[in-house]
């Protein structure tokens, strides 16, 4: 039997932030009660926490995917923990799970599609920035919603980020040409030396227009949106005849306190009969398994690489989460609750 603590730490919603998170919107909570678990469910010590983008929009009112986060709610993140009390079949004490946990140190899951429990011996970091949901939305953004075929240029955006960082390397798996969008030099660096890309654009100091011309002599075939905005824009004032857009995230705009303009270059998919179309990761989750299959081999082969930046403590959440929009990561960004064995 494994002795509980009477309380936990948590970060909870204070207000809706406007811009950057900041310790005004959020307060960590010393000594909050531990979630109680209902018939079905368990209770989970969490690890660590991956910071996505889509934490950020989470915490603006208004309808997404999965409800808005509510002031007075513990703020929803993905994360990964060890079972340490149960009233699930499913479930035993010891078992690992990976689910929405939250920025605290113990959440209860169940038995559904935002759980899955993970077999003994499973490299825990991995799960969360290649693995888990940033894998399968880099897997089925690009080889799916956009088809990337061989000999097609790609462009992908936040291409230093956990999910662009996947994305431009399936593509070369895939035999195309990849030009990554990123915000310093250091970045631009990284993925053409190390991650193998073609070429990069600094979208800071670049110009975007001259810069795809120049890179995407031929237009771009596929491109994999991660942050909407003028990048987005400047795409699809390049793009190629049946070019495709795989809308995942708009990053620049989840900090905006107003919708921005629409892209003034759209009807580039009318002359150039492309296409755009978003997608949301969870609609794949039943593929979870197989897709999981595929990028551990590409990973074991060595031709996939899947990079981390730590933050450790709840104390450091938001640091964390503004990282994704002041560029200050590379690769997934992971609160660090414990040293996972």
């Amino acid at each position: 039997m494994i002795d509980l603590p009477a309380t936990q730490r948590r970060i909870v919603l204070r207000q809706r932030p406007t811009g950057l998170v900041s310790w005004d919107d959020v307060v960590l909570e010393e000594a909050a009660p531990l979630p109680e678990m209902g018939d079905g469910q368990a209770l989970v010590k969490t690890e660590l926490i991956g910071i996505d983008a889509t934490v950020r929009s989470w915490l603006n009112a208004g309808e997404g995917y999965l409800p808005a986060v509510e002031v007075g709610e513990v703020v929803r993140a993905s994360g990964i923990g060890t079972v340490v009390a149960t009233n699930s079949p499913a479930y035993e004490v010891g078992d690992v799970a990976y689910g929405l946990t939250g920025l605290q140190e113990y959440s209860v899951c169940a038995d559904d599609i935002f759980t899955s429990k993970l077999p003994p011996g499973t490299p825990l970091a991995p799960m969360l920035s290649v693995y888990g949901a940033t894998g399968l939305t880099a897997y089925v953004g690009l080889i799916e919603v956009a088809a990337a075929q061989a000999g097609e240029t790609v462009v992908v955006s936040a291409a230093a980020g956990a999910t662009g960082s996947l994305v431009g390397q399936i593509a070369k798996i895939l035999g195309c040409r990849v030009v990554g969008i990123a915000g310093t030099a250091e970045k631009c660096r990284f993925i053409v030396e190390e991650l193998g890309f073609d070429a990069a654009i600094n979208h800071r100091e670049d110009d975007l227009a001259a810069a795809l011309k120049e890179h995407c002599p031929r237009g771009v075939d596929v491109y994999f949106d991660n942050v909407g905005g003028r990048v987005l824009d400047a795409v699809l004032g390049r793009i190629a005849q049946h070019g495709r857009v795989a809308l995942c995230g708009s990053i620049s705009s989840y900090n905006d306190v107003h919708k921005p303009p629409g892209p003034a270059n759209y009807l580039n998919l009318i002359s150039r009969r492309g296409r755009m179309e978003g997608f949301i990761a969870l609609d794949h989750w039943g593929r979870f398994d197989e897709i999981k299959a595929v990028l551990r081999g590409w990973v074991t082969e060595g031709r996939l690489r899947h990079v981390e930046h730590y933050f450790d403590g709840l104390e450091s959440s938001v640091d964390a989460l503004n990282a994704l929009f002041t560029g200050a990561n590379t690769g997934k960004v992971i609160v660090r609750l414990s040293d996972p064995q």
